[in-house]
């Protein structure tokens, strides 16, 4: 399969817009076909939320050209010359595999065709398909642009080179995928949070809790924890030094107790406005669009945290992120805008801040070579020794700025840098700060080599930018060319 350009998606309502998002702003083109009549206000509205979430989630990061958005005029409009298609219609069964057969009569027998079902089983939606093996489900989880789960699940016919083809392109768009073994009902997921759901309908249902009570169980206890952890490595934890043995011996025997109910109660009318009178008094009158915005505010915020630790879903976006940045040139690793207290009585950004810009733009570049918190923690990380700066423009409040960094040399204790900022809105050269960086054994307290890791991608970038022109103003000290 070559590079994905082009994808259509069938279905364009909360999960198909939120796909949408995703490809867009991986510059893929996108066309899209949903009979709704408010397609285009609804897509635009997701996509405005998306564009407003990756700002947060990848400040300095230059990400790709936007691509095209095309609202098509029929299914076969929407899916002609098509690289890649992704159908988020109703989880019904029958349309879906209408659909499937439909689609797969217009489209050459390479193109894949991911399905978002949630738990409908693939070996049957590919079976009035000429073409099932090209037929994948590929689940996500709302809102798509934001959270990297997809799990990929293939029918009987399913080919297992689409498949892996399918997780390549949906890890080359910042996603994380997650192979589901065999085809099952609900997949894997879903299957764990229908337990809770059931168990949240039962407390419900007998008055035990409200839904606002049941929330805040999760969000403030076992939710922060499975952000990162999941279940079973946290409950390892509590096994304490025996590990998950000792755990399973000591809070095994409590499954035995009548603790949960595996059986969802009947919904009933009762149970329906129950719940709907207490979700509207829990929403305390704020609109679903800012409750989405406070969501994506909140998962960008985690997933920053999670980024700086190198672990669980800031890994996938770290490595996503590092696959943004070109390295054939100076690097843009680093975005700041002036803030109120930058300012000093002359009314232009008072000199520390430079240097504090400067700071938090080698932090970047080590952030892009692994040398971040875990490196530190495991003892190893790069000192400043020396630094030379020149101021050359003023910069006053509300500005946006953006630093450039490039590697003048490098060896295994050793990186010598060259940083500026310019102002972003007329690229003005503002200042400049030549570094250099020794490697340390915080340990030991003396220089040693970089780990091996780190010291290959410090080599390749500064591999890449000895190409590059030596940048003016290198090399000085004060006062001195």
């Amino acid at each position: 399969m070559g590079e994905i350009k082009t994808a259509a998606l069938v279905g364009g309502g909360v999960i198909g817009a939120g796909w949408g998002a995703r490809f867009l702003l991986n510059g893929i083109d996108v066309a899209v076909y949903d009979p709704d009549p408010e397609l285009q206000r609804k897509f635009e509205t997701v996509l405005a939320n998306a564009r407003r979430a990756w700002a947060k989630l990848f400040p300095a990061a230059e990400l790709p050209r936007e691509g095209s958005l095309r609202i098509a005029s029929s299914l076969a409009d929407a899916v002609k010359g098509a690289d890649f298609v992704q159908e988020s219609l109703p989880e019904r069964e029958d349309l879906k595999r209408r659909i499937f057969a439909e689609i797969d009569g217009l489209l050459p027998p390479h193109v894949i065709i991911g399905s978002s079902t949630s738990g409908l089983l693939p070996s049957r939606l590919q079976s009035d398909m000429l073409h099932p093996e090209r037929l994948v489900v590929g689940h996500p989880f709302n809102p798509v642009y934001l959270l990297p789960l997809v799990e990929i699940c293939g029918g009987e016919k399913t080919a297992a080179e689409v498949k892996e083809r399918a997780g390549a392109f949906y890890k080359s768009i910042g996603m994380q995928p997650l192979h589901v073994r065999k085809e099952i009902d609900g997949f894997i997921a879903d299957r764990m949070l229908e337990a809770v759901w059931r168990e949240a309908l039962w407390m419900i249902n007998d008055g035990i809790a409200t839904t606002e009570e049941i929330d805040d169980a999760i969000r403030y206890g076992a939710g922060l924890r499975w952000s990162f952890m999941g279940t079973f490595l946290i409950y390892r934890l509590a096994g304490g030094e025996p590990g998950m043995r000792h755990f399973m011996s000591q809070f095994g025997p409590a499954l035995k107790l009548p603790w949960t109910k595996l059986v969802a109660p009947e919904l009933t009318d009762e149970l329906t406005d129950t719940i709907v009178r207490q979700s509207d008094d829990q929403a305390r009158g704020v609109s679903i669009r800012e409750l989405e915005r406070r969501r994506d505010d909140c998962l960008v915020a985690v997933m920053s945290a999670l980024r700086d630790n190198d672990f669980a879903s800031g890994a996938t976006i770290k490595d996503y992120e590092r696959s943004l940045v070109d390295e054939s040139g100076v690097l843009t690793l680093h975005r700041a805008t002036v803030k109120p207290d930058w300012i000093d009585y002359n009314g232009h950004m008072t000199e520390h801040r430079y240097l504090q810009v400067f700071g938090e733009t080698t932090d970047a570049l080590f952030q892009h070579i692994g040398a971040d918190a875990a490196y530190l923690a495991s003892g190893l990380m790069y000192y400043t020794v020396e630094t030379h700066i020149r101021h050359l423009h003023e910069v006053t409040e509300g500005e946006a700025l953006h630093a450039t960094t490039q590697i003048l040399a490098a060896d295994d204790k050793r990186i010598h840098l060259f940083h500026a900022i310019y102002r972003s809105r007329d690229d003005q050269l503002l200042a400049t700060a030549e570094q250099m960086q020794l490697h340390v054994d915080t340990n030991a307290k003396k220089a040693a080599p970089a780990r091996a890791d780190v010291l290959e991608r410090v080599r390749k970038l500064a591999q890449a930018h000895s190409a590059l022109p030596r940048p003016e103003g290198s090399g000085r000290s004060v006062g001195v060319r």
